[in-house]
């Protein structure tokens, strides 16, 4: 095996270097959770519980709102709320009861079981 001549070098690292600029200097990945919720159950919640009407969500053609945050790309956050590490039960904790965790929030509490949570959860997560 021949040594990568000096030139082969530099240009690895150019690419190297201009693939992170075009993420802002963050490697980016597409990666699954692991989320024991149904996504499809979870996008007709969703649907049914009028998310859209506060939220944009990617999948959910009526979804327009803009009194909370988009969902777009939910799967790559790093935070639920500015509050809680993105995890999916972490997730399921906010959505089941949100003033819980951020007392003057104004994301209702929809009244969603544990089951109903983390199948809204398994959806968001298909947001990548």
């Amino acid at each position: 095996m021949r040594p990568l001549p000096a030139s082969g070098v530099v240009l690895l690292v150019a690419v190297a270097v201009g693939s992170l600029a075009c993420t802002g200097g963050k490697v980016t990945r597409a990666y699954t959770v692991a989320v024991e919720g149904n996504p499809l159950h979870g996008k007709q919640l969703i649907q049914s519980y009028g998310c859209g009407s506060c939220h944009i969500i990617p999948g959910i053609r009526t979804a327009r709102g803009l009194v909370g945050p988009p969902l777009t790309l939910f799967a790559r956050r790093t935070m639920i709320a500015g509050e809680l590490p993105n995890s999916p039960d972490n997730l399921a904790r906010w959505l089941k009861d949100p003033a819980a965790v951020e007392p003057k929030t104004a994301m209702p509490n929809l009244g969603l079981t544990s089951q109903q949570a983390h199948d809204v959860a398994a959806y968001l997560y298909t947001l990548q």
